[in-house]
């Protein structure tokens, strides 16, 4: 299974959402890298994706976006093939 890694925030519902969906899917690890209390993690965020918003979702290195990028993706059948790429 493919390393996920996730910018968050504590407050965020979206972020609750899409940590629910990939358990759902079989992923016990996930790196959290919470924006809300480190400044740098969110420019680092920003400049890595053009985005500002939380959740931002990584499966190994390709970048899949927020929450309602992750459940269209799942709705396309495309998150467990990624999730279970080598």
């Amino acid at each position: 299974m493919q390393n996920v890694k996730m910018y968050t925030t504590a407050v965020c519902p979206f972020c609750v959402r899409a940590k629910q969906i990939l358990k759902a899917k079989g992923v016990l690890q996930l790196e959290e890298i919470r924006v809300d209390s480190d400044p740098e993690q969110r420019m680092k965020m920003m400049e890595i994706t053009g985005r500002r918003t939380v959740p931002q979702i990584f499966i190994g290195e390709t970048h899949v976006g927020g929450c309602d990028d992750l459940m269209a993706l799942d709705a396309r059948g495309g998150l467990l093939p990624l999730l279970n790429a080598a």
